[in-house]
């Protein structure tokens, strides 16, 4: 899981780079709200649309080619992202690199399958939100002095290099399954394979089954919203505090450094707690209780952010937000394991394409609310009310049942 903690830093180590410099490249460019909405926009709409069949793939040829695929890809438009000249390019170039990255975490999901006990789902799933606050949470301790040192562009050439150097030990180190593994012993590897949610067969995705089925719909909707405040925190929130709410460039790259060390924890204890809860509960009580207390408890936190204008408050408010967010995703990809067992990529994959879409909105609607508005805290009141619905929709989804039903399952 090394690894994949790793995998998930680098990919939002650069997520969160282009909004950390954001008002620097909005100033350079001139770009209004609305142009940078656009710029940020192109990722999403490209990770959405090329999400399912990089999720197929994995399923099919196996995580570890797709991810170094992913990385190199990841690595040659980070860079370019740092030698536009424009927003035509920036955005070219964005929507290129989601084009690339899409996939991380839905064959991350797929890796959770065919590496962890069905006993330590969410445990595994946990390592993946904790890469991804990790790379969010360093990012501004890096790009902020090698912007200010060196201009905006040079972090991307930084990214970059730190990609191709985790895209080196994957091909040495990495396998698909733990039986290709040389270091691993016979005893941990006959363990896993017989606990794990991977169940090898040959049947093809059941995609009419699959496009009935009432939980999925409802699982899809929920991350789609959880998927705006998601990318309201990667995406909008430097901004949000340094133009919105008036805070430094050096006070907001601490407040975002603090507000991810902190999901890095949420993430850590949820692993642990989940996974304890289920053992007790059940796994459909546990996983439909903790998403709608997260979902809720999101919205109440970035309501009194939107509601003050006191620095202090409003870190501690997108602290709470976020640290509720994290075990929100969590849920929702662990859940993906749940009911697609060996097709977990795919089924993930589905989900993360309603989830990117949800992305795409956010960042698109976000900077022409702004500008029509001229004002950053009312997108933040629609972002509550989407929180809602994706509460609402946990009261469908059953994580205990099964779409892709083998007849080991049965």
């Amino acid at each position: 899981m090394v690894l994949l903690y790793f995998l998930i830093m680098i990919t939002y180590l650069d997520r969160i780079t282009i909004s950390l410099v954001g008002v620097r490249i909005k100033t350079a460019f001139h770009l209004s709200n609305t142009e940078f909405g656009w710029v940020l926009g192109a990722f999403a709409l490209a990770y959405a649309l090329f999400e399912i069949p990089s999720a197929l793939l994995g399923d099919r040829i196996g995580q570890r080619k797709v991810f170094l695929r992913i990385v190199l890809w990841w690595s040659i438009f980070t860079a370019l992202t740092g030698a536009v000249n424009g927003l035509t390019s920036l955005i070219i170039i964005r929507f290129l690199f989601g084009m690339g990255e899409s996939g991380a975490y839905p064959n991350s999901s797929g890796v959770v399958s065919r590496w962890f006990p069905k006993s330590e789902t969410t445990r595994g799933v946990s390592w993946m939100s904790m890469g991804s606050n990790s790379g969010a949470a360093l990012a501004p301790l890096i790009v902020i002095p090698v912007a200010v040192a060196y201009g905006w562009r040079a972090p991307f050439f930084v990214n970059a290099l730190i990609g191709l150097i985790w895209l080196v030990v994957c091909y040495l180190w990495f396998r698909n399954h733990p039986g290709e593994m040389k270091k691993i012993s016979s005893e941990e590897k006959e363990f896993i394979e017989k606990n794990r949610q991977f169940i090898s067969h040959d049947r093809p995705f059941p995609w009419k089954a699959a496009l009935k089925n009432r939980i999925l719909w409802a699982l899809v909707i929920s991350f789609f919203c959880t998927q705006w405040a998601n990318y309201f925190f990667i995406a909008w929130m430097p901004n949000y505090l340094q133009e919105g709410k008036h805070f430094s460039e050096q006070e907001m790259k601490i407040a975002t450094s603090y507000i991810f060390v902190f999901a890095i924890l949420a993430a850590f204890l949820f692993g642990l707690i989940s996974d304890w809860l289920i053992k007790r509960i059940g796994l459909r009580v546990a996983r439909r209780l903790i998403a709608i207390s997260c979902f809720v408890l999101m919205a109440i936190f970035i309501l009194v952010s939107a509601q003050t204008n006191n620095h202090q408050m409003i870190i501690y408010a997108l602290i709470a937000a976020h640290f509720f967010q994290g075990p929100a995703i969590i849920t929702c990809f662990s859940t993906c394991v749940d009911i697609g067992c060996d097709r977990a990529a795919t089924v993930a994959g589905i989900m993360n394409f309603f989830g990117q879409s949800g992305a795409f909105s956010i960042s698109v609607i976000f900077g022409k609310i702004v500008d029509l508005t001229h004002n950053f805290d009312a997108p933040l009141y629609l972002m509550v009310g989407v929180l809602i619905v994706g509460a609402v929709c946990w009261i469908f989804i059953d994580a205990s049942k099964k779409i892709i039903r083998v007849p080991q399952l049965l």
